[in-house]
């Protein structure tokens, strides 16, 4: 029946014809184009790679066309008696853009109840960084389990927090490309190198829980990764080569042809690092911390007619570090770790008789992680003088997945919208541990993993009973299960079973439900207030409850009783639209979450910390963000943002001790200032600032950083600069300075660690068209 359906569909003839462009007169795909009759009727479409649509039906009495892309404008127009019409999407005042991640549909940023942040493609090539994780810094909420960038940290302290909910190297945060997940399956973190920045249109960044309609890694918010459309003819190739001995290449490549669209992109990056361990601290184990990565990229879209559209992609990642340790007992042997992971993703997009939406996606990933940890000691009084490999460590992942959604206008007041969504990871954790001696015998083998299957079904609704009134109400069950859970372990060179083997694990299961409500109220042109309740949840992850792992002197036990982590939340905000060039926004939100999972310090000794992963009774994180956006003209752009973050232990009762304690990598105070100017006939500037109060390193907030007295990590602030210039169409000279005054700030202690240094950045931009 499905075949037939999408034969018929693919010979209807259509009734009317059209073109989608920006200002340029550059083809705008994936454009939702929808008629709107008086009656309530709807007829809904979507363009092509080409920016063509059709509809195949004539609208009977007065209509009006309606057309929503991510980023621009929404574009009203009544339609007369032409059957071919031309479109041109203008780009958006600050609150009229459109946004399709916060309720899986588009809707005008200004209309949506919900804390939302946007960065689009010129804000993203204004910015210095290299990496996607320190684009996204200049968003206040924005922060990673550590300060350092994703250029120095091991990939597993890389999960993203938004407000400080749930810091740890596992993400709270869904991450999305082009709406497929793409956090690591097997440990919720993100590799932002994976990220293609050169082919990224926009980042939508949802700061509030979203397990409504996202589920699982949705509890702490959703940032969806929005990659560039086909254009015809194109090739954009940006080399570049800083201090640090850095070199970076990023490649983008497109065509269309008619209803197919294919576009490539890849970037390769090396640098030779620097030291990460703080000066004072250093001994003859230390060196630099060092990355090289590739990544490539493949997507294909394709649109049979006005009602059916089809993409698929594939994609390839390799990342190997050097950790900037080495040991003395083989002094060839880094402290190091590599990342090899093949990704594919397929979707399909139809418009049903009925004016309804469907569209599905799968996704599968096979991903393997290699690491090995180092034990360093003293010698002598020598501080950092041995370095002994402790542990190696491979962990294979298998992923599949996929989605499925139907949504419909239900009259002229309501848009109604269901699916499901389900994931099956399986991984394991293969380890050898090594002699305490020299660290170069195996000593045990050990093997624990297992696999977890979820499935979640939502449902959802915008009541939209007044223009000025607008109310969401969703609702999200998901059922997760972890099964086939073992930890095998080999005592060597006897061959036996070790004190610790256990072949079968308890299996674990739960269902969760999530439930939103959320209402916006227009009090005028310019001013909107709206406020929302929802709970969330997040299921343990297969690292957390199956693997270990050592930075410095601490061990971070695996924990296979881990439960869910629930969350009840709420947000009060209030848009102000002083003028359509300057917006400024406040948000409240207070949390509240139950059996969070934390790092939480068992033992404590001069030559080694014990924590193990527990889950921490209740935390509350509230505080307030306030931010604000001015675009002077054509050349001129200020924005800044500040968040004020409490976080903070409510309930512990296996250790009363870390009540009221702050929750750790979590400042009190963040923010984020940059001003941008952009005349063509001259140069680009554009200048920021970033700036995080003191945070505490550890659960007990005791750490110390060596010549400061109070616990925590202190504050400190970085400036970045950009300059570029464009000489015609095909060629744009920039230059770049993360970290423009070199300064020194502290991101770890047990050893003291310190984050990226100034660096330095220049290389051209070179583009190839042609019609």
């Amino acid at each position: 029946m499905l075949l037939a359906l999408l034969l018929g569909l693919a010979l209807a003839e259509p009734a009317i014809t059209g073109t989608v462009k920006d200002t340029s007169g550059g083809a705008v795909p994936g454009a939702s184009v929808i008629v709107q009759t008086s009656s309530g009727a709807e007829q809904q479409t979507v363009t092509g790679p080409d920016g063509r649509f059709s509809l195949e039906k004539a609208p009977e009495g007065q209509a009006t066309l309606v057309v929503r892309a991510g980023g621009f404008a929404e574009k009203r127009q009544p339609l007369t008696g032409s059957t071919t019409i031309d479109v041109v999407l203008s780009p958006a005042a600050i609150l009229e853009a459109v946004t399709v991640t916060p309720s899986r549909t588009e809707q005008r940023l200004g209309d949506v109840p919900a804390s939302i942040a946007v960065l689009d493609s010129q804000q993203i090539k204004q910015s210095a960084a290299v990496v996607a994780d320190d684009v996204l810094r200049q968003i206040p909420t924005f922060s990673l389990f550590r300060r350092t960038s994703s250029l120095s940290s091991h990939p597993t302290a890389q999960g993203v927090s938004l407000r400080g909910i749930g810091p740890s190297g596992v993400s709270r945060t869904l991450v999305l490309i082009d709406n497929v997940p793409f956090n690591d399956p097997f440990g919720g973190w993100v590799y932002w190198t994976r990220v293609p920045l050169e082919n990224v249109e926009r980042i939508e960044v949802v700061e509030g829980p979203s397990s409504s309609v996202y589920g699982n890694y949705g509890m702490g918010g959703v940032i969806n990764i929005v990659s560039g459309r086909p254009r015809r003819r194109t090739v954009e190739f940006k080399p570049q080569i800083g201090n640090l001995d850095s070199r970076k290449g990023d490649l983008f490549a497109s065509d269309v042809w008619g209803n197919l669209g294919v576009s490539v992109d890849g970037s390769l990056f090396d640098t030779d690092g620097f030291p990460i361990v703080a000066e004072g601290e250093r001994g003859i184990i230390d060196n630099n911390a060092k990355v090289t990565f590739k990544n490539v990229n493949v997507k294909a879209d394709y649109t049979v007619n006005s009602r059916v559209s089809a993409f698929v992609r594939a994609g390839h990642f390799r990342e190997d570090r050097d950790n900037g340790k080495i040991s003395t007992f083989d002094p060839a042997t880094e402290e190091a770790n590599s990342t090899r992971w093949t990704s594919g993703s397929g979707g399909v997009r139809i418009g049903l008789p009925d004016s309804s939406d469907l569209q599905a996606r799968v996704f599968t990933d096979r991903e393997t992680f290699r690491s090995n940890f180092m034990a360093v000691a003293a010698a002598n009084g020598v501080p950092r003088s041995i370095g002994r490999m402790t542990l190696n460590q491979r962990v294979p992942t298998k992923s599949v997945g996929g989605m499925v959604q139907w949504a419909r206008a239900l009259g002229s007041r309501n848009y109604f919208t269901a699916g499901s969504d389900w994931r099956w990871v399986k991984g394991d954790s293969e380890e050898d541990a090594l002699d305490a001696m020299r660290g170069q015998t195996v000593t045990l083998q050990r093997v624990s993993g297992g696999t977890q299957r979820s499935l979640g079904v939502f449902l959802q609704n915008i009541f939209t009973p007044t223009p000025k009134l607008n109310v969401t109400l969703a609702a999200r069950v998901d059922r997760w299960r972890n099964y086939n859970a073992h930890n095998l372990e080999t005592s060597l060179p006897s061959g036996l079973p070790a004190p610790g083997n256990r072949p079968t694990l308890p299996d674990r299961e739960d269902t969760v439900a999530s439930p939103r409500a959320a209402v916006m109220y227009h009090l005028t042109d310019r001013v909107s207030a709206w406020g929302s309740v929802s709970s969330g949840f997040r299921a343990p992850t297969l690292n957390e409850l199956y693997r270990q792992f050592r930075v410095g002197t601490v061990l971070t036990l695996a924990n296979e009783s881990l439960g869910p982590e629930r969350l009840v939340g709420g947000e009060l905000g209030v848009n102000l639209a002083i003028t359509p060039d300057l917006t400024v926004r406040s948000v409240w939100f207070d949390n509240r979450v139950k059996n969070p999972v934390s790092n939480v310090t068992v033992t404590t000794a001069p030559a080694l910390t014990t924590q193990q992963r527990r889950n921490l009774g209740r935390t509350r994180i509230w505080g307030v963000q306030s931010d604000a956006e001015y675009r002077m003209g054509e050349m001129w752009r200020f924005s800044g943002g500040y968040l004020y973050n409490q976080g903070k232990v409510r309930e512990y009762d296996a250790n009363p001790a870390l009540v009221g304690n702050f929750l750790a990598q979590v400042p009190e105070h963040r923010g984020s200032f940059r001003v941008i100017y952009a005349d063509p006939r001259i140069a680009t500037l554009a200048l920021g600032a970033q700036f995080l109060g003191r945070q505490f390193d550890d659960d007990l907030n005791s750490r110390v950083v060596p010549g400061f007295t109070d616990p925590g990590l202190p504050k400190y602030a970085t400036w970045d600069l950009t300059a570029s210039r464009a000489f015609g169409r095909n060629l744009e000279a920039f230059f770049g300075v993360q970290n423009l005054g070199d300064e020194e700030y502290f991101v770890g202690t047990l050893p003291t660690t310190i984050g990226t240094p100034r660096l330095v950045t220049a290389g051209v931009r070179l583009r190839f068209s042609g019609r």
